[in-house]
């Protein structure tokens, strides 16, 4: 078993640094419209609805097309379909730089999303292809670091770049875009050399860690018939999806209205990205501890509903609170246990899916939540439109939390004789 251990340590030391990069890359695109916003919003004249509905929109182009991306992935292999979604994706995000209108932005945004659509489900589906279940929370929390990293890291450089307001006669927003579009399209090339489409490909195993791989995979896969269409309707993954969407709604409309939040206790443009980066530090290693305890003692449902209840309550004292500080320390803490679920969670489909149900399932996973991105952005919007205030936002948050906690526990007791235990076993 220790020498199984070494060849997935060595896999994982070969691929999720440079996973982690591309989803950093990937979801510093995916949100820094709400760091654009800061100047953007007024340059153009939107109001707060506007924007809501604009960075929201992004979600439906990316649910509509999550399953189909991650059935091609499944046919024509990772290497080449990652390559070809980051190229498009750099490019659409790029083209942010050129919105003028409530319709284009609207536009670019909704293509940005379908271009992007398979990524995060495919990052998913390939983890299937080098780790069995044993590992997978543990090696999700490791890749998902990457997303409040892209904070960590987004959140000053997003400032700096805002200062480069009419260099060359474009706004700083503009030189945002630009700037943090084009490493996605660079990365794309990457891709091609350092992401080989699964263990039979990879030059850097010898043949007795690719027997390893394989003999250990086949030896935890999991029951159940490997159809995709019975994935769609499997009461699982809707169930799941479910609570994603509620998780999505409440996470994303916190996520891209945190810069503004921010801004409005009286931080400067450049002050908000250091603060807001703050905010996401303490997920890191909250994502890290809480994966590695999820795979160590085998346990999903309650490193999920645990942490989501402890957000659902930090959320609620923020929509009470009427001190900035307290509201946001609450935020701080709240944000760590939102991310310290994320591997546990999102690795919960792989513990009962395997082949082109795997495929279709975790797609569909996916779209639910992200039809949540686009509602949390979107009802956010009204919210602070209608009440001048963040803290309705944050009471809608905490239920969204609250509801998707629940589900998830609800999925652990009413389904665990047919999956979800016998994974705890292992």
């Amino acid at each position: 078993m220790a020498e199984q251990d070494q060849v997935f340590t060595k896999c994982a030391w070969r691929l999720i640094p440079f996973m982690g990069l591309l989803y950093l890359v990937n979801y510093i695109d995916r949100t820094n419209a709400g760091f654009a916003a800061l100047t953007m919003n007024k340059d153009l004249g939107f109001s707060s609805v506007v924007f809501g509905f604009g960075a929201g929109i992004f979600f439906i182009g990316y649910s509509l097309f999550q399953v189909p991306a991650n059935v091609l992935l499944e046919r024509i292999g990772a290497r080449r379909w990652i390559f070809s979604i980051m190229a498009a994706w750099g490019f659409l995000a790029a083209a942010n730089a050129l919105v003028q209108t409530p319709i284009s932005f609207y536009v670019v945004r909704f293509f940005l999303g379908v271009a992007e659509a398979g990524f995060t489900p495919g990052m998913f589906l390939y983890l299937t292809y080098w780790f069995p279940r044993g590992y997978l929370a543990r090696v999700t929390a490791q890749f998902l670091v990457a997303l409040p990293l892209s904070f960590v890291v987004g959140g000053p450089l997003s400032s700096f770049i805002l200062g480069m307001d009419g260099m060359t006669g474009l706004h700083g927003w503009q030189w945002l875009f630009l700037m943090e579009g084009l490493p996605a399209f660079l990365l794309a090339f990457a891709v091609l050399k350092f992401l080989p489409d699964g263990p039979p490909h990879a030059s850097w195993l010898t043949n007795a860690e690719k027997e390893t791989i394989a003999g250990r995979l086949a030896a935890e896969k999991p029951a159940g018939r490997p159809d995709f269409w019975p994935a769609l309707r499997d009461p699982r993954i809707i169930a799941l999806g479910i609570a994603n969407f509620a998780f999505s709604v409440a996470a994303y409309g916190i996520y891209l209205w945190l810069p503004q939040i921010v801004r409005a206790m009286g931080f400067s443009n450049t002050a908000t990205g250091f603060v807001v980066a703050s905010c996401f530090v303490a997920a890191i290693p909250a994502m890290i501890l809480c994966g590695r305890s999820s795979s160590r003692r085998g346990e999903r449902i309650w490193h999920v509903a645990l942490p989501w209840l402890l957000t659902a309550s930090c959320l609620a004292v923020a929509s009470l609170a009427h001190s900035n500080a307290i509201m946001l320390a609450a935020l701080v803490i709240g944000l760590a246990a939102n991310f310290a679920a994320f591997g546990a969670f999102f690795s919960l489909p792989s513990t009962f899916l395997r082949g082109t149900a795997a495929a279709g399932g975790l797609g569909l996973f996916c779209t639910f939540g992200n039809f949540g991105g686009f509602f949390g952005p979107a009802l956010t919007g009204v919210l602070v439109q209608g009440s001048g205030s963040y803290r309705t936002g944050f009471a809608a948050d905490a239920i969204g939390f609250a509801v998707a906690a629940l589900i998830v526990i609800a999925v652990g007791r009413a389904l665990a004789p047919r999956a979800i235990i016998a994974q705890q076993a292992i």
